[in-house]
């Protein structure tokens, strides 16, 4: 007995290929790499396939030669607490993530990386920005 049909697509119009900026697969490349995130999920919830998406994932490990080693002025912003005669309120403990990080920008793109970021993920982000800038 022959199996149903579970899925039918239908593509209409000019069969042209679909154009991805460079932000969009980098922002495609770093959900795949997420915690409990599967390559073949994020590819179908894209419209992609699955091997596609693995060679933009090995694209954006490739070192990116041809780019000058470039450096950025970190800007580190620190907050005076204000003098204060009443006894500070006890406050619970902070997470580690929450309070240390990073933060850039490249080619007009800002990125904030937490401290328990993924570090796969990260090279994975910003080797697709620096392709894209």
């Amino acid at each position: 007995m022959p199996e149903p049909v579970r899925r039918v697509e239908i593509f209409t119009g000019a069969g042209r290929r679909r154009t991805w900026s460079p932000e969009e697969k980098a922002a495609i490349v770093a959900e795949s790499y997420g915690e409990g995130a599967s390559v073949c999920a994020v590819a179908r919830q894209h419209g992609l396939t699955p091997q596609q998406l693995f060679t933009w994932r090995r694209q954006a490990r490739q070192p990116v030669e041809d780019l000058p080693t470039m450096f950025v002025p970190a800007v580190l912003e620190t907050t005076q607490p204000e003098p204060s005669t009443a006894p500070a309120p006890r406050r619970r403990a902070r997470r580690r993530s929450q309070a240390n990080g990073i933060e850039f920008e490249i080619g007009g793109v800002e990125v904030r990386v937490g401290a328990d970021a993924n570090p796969r993920a990260i090279a994975a982000v910003i080797q697709a920005l620096k392709a894209g800038a």
